[in-house]
């Protein structure tokens, strides 16, 4: 099972019209604890920052699948609820799980998300679909890859 941290990274940089400005950008961190995560983020953010930079905030994220996609450049935040059927109570019962999705733009993330729920043998409905400002997401170096770019649970 993977623990993902945001993690926001605060540093300075030159804007589109060339003055520096500070920015506070967030990032995506597959890590086993808080200090793991601030020295993941640290490790792979020194490379494309040129000066200062100091980890600003640190939060736990639950996500509980990741989809990612080479040929996007955003991230969507997908609230997927997944229906059972309560024999004893003859109700459904929904349950909402976080999934991230890389992709182009809305329309490619809703597609890639419906082509991998597709193969899933659970009832699920997708309650929302939402571009979030994530910058790239860090899984574990360790961790293998399945064929589809999902990470295994």
């Amino acid at each position: 099972m993977h623990n993902w941290f945001e993690c926001k990274v605060r540093y300075e940089k030159t804007g589109e019209d060339g003055l520096p400005k500070k920015v506070n950008e967030p990032y995506l961190v597959d890590a086993l604890s808080f200090t793991e995560a601030e020295a993941r983020i640290i490790e792979e953010i020194k490379p494309f920052v040129s000066g200062e930079f100091s980890v600003s905030n640190i939060k736990r994220s639950r996500i509980a699948e990741l989809f990612d996609n080479p040929s996007g450049d955003k991230w969507y935040r997908a609230k997927v609820n997944f229906v059972t059927l309560d024999e004893e109570k003859a109700v459904e019962k929904k349950t909402a799980v976080t999934m991230m999705v890389q992709a182009a733009n809305l329309k490619d993330a809703l597609t890639l998300l419906i082509e991998r729920l597709s193969t899933t043998l659970s009832d699920w409905e997708i309650a929302s679909i939402t571009e979030t400002a994530i910058m790239d997401v860090y899984p574990y170096a360790g961790a293998p890859r399945e064929e589809n770019g999902s990470t295994p649970e």
